[in-house]
């Protein structure tokens, strides 16, 4: 019955969803354009706190667990988990203070109101997983980038989302550079949990009812770490053993 129900809701959540990343596509050029940066940030914060409002329809919630302190005036490397694209928009929002920037596949870079615009403008790097010629670079610039501006790189280290939940091993390459190029930055792992849960039964319908979980953990100084592969262990360790199948 509930899965009957998520039919039409999910429509409704589609549309309500559509429409927001048309309306602010313009204000995002408008705020890009004439006023810059801060102007553009504060409409991109705006856009993902209307998208969690989308995903309250779906009677999704979300709760932030962040017991730390964490100063905003210095380089982070966000870690996490991830199980679908509604990961994306809660996360940004929760971290908005830290200015999050993401590594994103460079297919998503064009084509899409709102998100491929933010990821041109945004500070995100767009990385070609296919061409190591190109995304070594890109890793490596978005990492001096995040170093001079002191923001946040997010980084999602098992390439893709897990559809069940379960973590996938680390790939470590991308940690690496942005150990390399970020030396003093703090890392922050958070779990992600049940935002899988929302596409169980695939892309239409949606689930209802999901309360989608983010937990951080104690962050970590990449400079106290002599072996970086320790850390990545560490890291993996913290965040895959918070994850509820």
């Amino acid at each position: 019955m509930l899965k009957i129900l998520s039919y039409p809701i999910s429509a409704i959540y589609y549309l309500c969803f559509l429409l927001t990343l048309v309306v602010f596509h313009p204000i995002q050029w408008f705020c890009f354009n004439v006023f810059g940066y801060q102007a553009h940030k504060k409409s991109v914060d705006a856009l993902q706190f209307c998208l969690m409002r989308c995903a309250n329809i779906l009677g999704t919630r979300f709760s932030f667990k962040n017991p730390y302190n964490i100063e905003a005036n210095q380089p982070l490397i966000v870690v996490a988990n991830h199980q679908s694209l509604h990961d994306i928009y809660p996360l940004t929002w929760f971290m908005r203070k830290y200015h999050p920037k993401f590594i994103s596949k460079i297919e998503l870079g064009k084509g899409i109101p709102s998100v491929s615009y933010n990821l041109r403008h945004g500070g995100a790097a767009l990385i070609d997983r296919k061409n190591p010629r190109q995304s070594l670079p890109a890793l490596m610039k978005f990492g001096e980038y995040i170093a001079k501006n002191k923001r946040a790189a997010v980084i999602f280290p098992e390439g893709t989302r897990s559809k069940t939940g379960k973590p996938k091993p680390f790939q470590t390459k991308g940690l690496e550079i942005l150990f390399k190029k970020i030396p003093d930055a703090q890392v922050v792992p958070i779990t992600i949990n049940n935002s899988w849960k929302i596409l169980k039964y695939g892309n239409f319908p949606l689930s209802l009812g999901t309360h989608v979980t983010f937990t951080v953990h104690k962050p970590l100084k990449v400079s106290t770490f002599v072996d970086k592969q320790e850390l990545i262990k560490t890291i993996e360790s913290t965040i895959t053993s918070a994850v509820h199948i």
